[in-house]
């Protein structure tokens, strides 16, 4: 492909403690976590991407634009330098297009040193680096509804998914609903951004495109040969008070029906990595992962590159795990097309960064919304139906799930 030839140029700067009040509020572009990360302005390059092979070709578009761009950059570490943000639709047939976005200014946060990146056109002339930190615009409060899936049609739908594990059709199947809302015109988008982040701070808040979300997921992280991901999948509310938040936990940790959820989602992974690492960990046993509204079953893996493989080619093997789809995998696509009435967009599908080196950060886009330019936001949540799943429970998680992005808008 031809492909615009970029100069780059990374420069330490004064430490920005707010990178959230650096972005544009209406297209807000951000990676961040416990206030350290990335944040975009502008916008160099967009690539867009879509059908089944959506992911591998933006490894290959991503490699000629490195291969065309003349990079300096001084500081040479994780998150300097060329990068692009990403977000990446669910399903194969969804209308939604995957993108690459290359912003014209890139300021980063980590362990109290900033920097800014400006990329523009070959031979043109370079954006201004920004220095003013903008307030956020006015309050708003929306409710986000129910959308095409009510929560009586998701019942059924669990009841049905249930049938057909019983048939042997499917192992696991996630089933996701969605809710809908519109905000007012130019509403700032930072302000839901704030909230996700000041609530959720070891979470992976996000903005790209229009993707906005707290995601407690890493899909995976390479960084100079060595990845590693944290699985995450087996939900229960926190308890009331102290006693009953451990007796959650330990139920959590102890329930068959949750830790058989959980092997089918490590054992996905495993099985997508194992063909690209030398060799690949887990931790020992599932452990529990305390959020502010909910506990879930997690397990981290770690493992050596072998085979030169970027973070786009690893995302597009791992896509999608059995924690967000199912198993077997084409059994479980399939019973999702069926059975929610509504394409998915980018919920659920990898949403990170890049660098010019294929190394970079990708989470699974979970408590999200998708905002269009015209205001409406559709947010999603889903769980994984197994054997023994019922109902009004996996109503009630799905409930646990909208709440961080339920509260952030309203």
């Amino acid at each position: 492909m031809n492909v615009q030839a970029l100069t780059v140029e990374t420069t330490p700067i004064a430490d920005i403690r707010q990178l959230v009040l650096l972005l544009d509020a209406q297209k807000p572009l951000l990676w961040m976590r416990r206030n350290q990360g990335l944040a975009g302005l502008g916008s160099a390059l967009r690539l867009e991407f879509s059908g089944p092979t959506r992911m591998t070709d933006a490894a290959t578009a991503w490699r000629d634009v490195v291969a065309a761009a003349t990079v300096t950059d001084p500081l040479a570490r994780t998150g300097t330098g060329l990068l692009a943000f990403g977000t990446f639709a669910f399903d194969d047939e969804s209308a939604e297009t995957s993108v690459l976005l290359v912003p014209e200014v890139i300021v980063g946060r980590e362990d109290g040193l900033c920097w800014v990146t400006r990329i523009w056109p070959t031979g043109g002339t370079p954006p201004e680096i920004p220095v003013a930190l903008h307030p956020l615009g006015t309050e708003y409060r929306i409710s986000l509804l129910s959308g095409t899936l009510r929560p009586e049609a998701y019942k059924a739908a669990v009841d049905e998914a249930v049938v057909r594990l019983s048939a042997g059709e499917v192992n696991k199947v996630v089933l996701a609903r969605d809710l809908r809302g519109h905000l007012p015109a130019k509403s700032d988008l930072r302000r839901t951004i704030s909230e996700l982040a000041l609530g959720y701070p070891d979470c992976w808040t996000y903005a790209v495109d229009g993707l906005v979300g707290s995601s407690p997921e890493t899909l995976i992280r390479a960084d100079h040969g060595e990845v590693n991901a944290r699985v995450l999948a087996g939900t229960v509310s926190r308890g009331a008070d102290a006693a009953a938040d451990l007796e959650a936990a330990a139920a959590l940790a102890t329930s068959a029906k949750d830790g058989d959820e959980h092997a089918f989602a490590v054992q996905s992974v495993l099985a997508s990595l194992r063909p690209h690492t030398s060799h690949l960990l887990t931790s020992e046993l599932p452990f529990t992962v305390k959020l502010p509204n909910l506990w879930h079953l997690a397990t981290d893996v770690e493992g050596t590159l072998s085979d030169g493989s970027t973070s786009l080619d690893l995302i597009a093997a791992m896509h999608p795990t059995a924690a967000v789809a199912g198993t077997p995998t084409q059994a479980a696509l399939a019973l999702i097309r069926e059975l929610e009435p509504f394409d998915r967009g980018r919920y659920a599908g990898p949403v990170g960064w890049v660098g010019a080196d294929g190394d970079g950060e990708w989470a699974i886009a979970l408590r999200c919304a998708q905002v269009t330019p015209t205001g409406d936001v559709t947010a999603y949540a889903g769980c994984g139906i197994v054997l023994g799943s019922e109902p009004d429970r996996e109503l009630a998680e799905t409930r646990m799930k909208f709440r961080p992005i339920v509260e952030a808008f309203g």
